[in-house]
């Protein structure tokens, strides 16, 4: 969800920088580019199944009997520092020359929905097995390692479940 809000805010910055500048022009092939980077964001996120990063990750969650400590605000900062980065830097030139930020929107888009299914891996888990992932602390450098603690099972009637 925040990639997709660094594309609508870099697309915004420069859609304005270019009017600023009236390049209506730029603002059209920057909607094509828009375009083409949804197409193919929809199609590399088009599958059910999981990643192999994030199965890989989801395999590699070591056990915990404790939950972890909860600090989602730096968790979001330490993992998805990139992201702000490229928004920060981009968004800042917009006045200057817009297509950058509209580039940058265009490769934002398709991250977005190239991801947009992989959540649905970590929930049939945490339903099936009645665990709950958490982001363990590690170094921003670093990859992203999971902790998987004890939770509670949901149990989903079948259709011809007796009773």
């Amino acid at each position: 969800m925040l990639s997709g809000a660094a594309a609508s805010l870099l697309a915004a910055s420069a859609v304005i920088g270019a009017s600023n500048n009236d390049e209506a022009t730029l603002v059209l092939g920057l909607a094509a580019w828009w375009v083409l980077a949804a197409a193919f964001g929809l199609y590399l996120g088009r599958r059910a199944a999981t990643t192999p990063p994030i199965a890989r990750l989801l395999a590699d969650a070591k056990a915990a009997t404790m939950m972890p400590e909860h600090r989602p605000g730096p968790t979001i900062l330490n993992r998805l520092w990139p992201l702000l980065l490229l928004t920060l830097a981009t968004g800042a030139i917009a006045f200057l020359a817009p297509q950058i930020p509209g580039i940058a929107a265009g490769f934002a888009i398709i991250w977005a929905l190239a991801w947009r299914r992989q959540d649905g891996a970590v929930e049939a888990i945490e339903e099936r097995d009645g665990v709950t992932f958490y982001v363990e602390h590690t170094a921003p450098h670093h990859p992203m390692k999971l902790v998987r603690t004890p939770g509670f099972r949901r149990e989903v009637p079948t259709l011809n479940a007796p009773g």
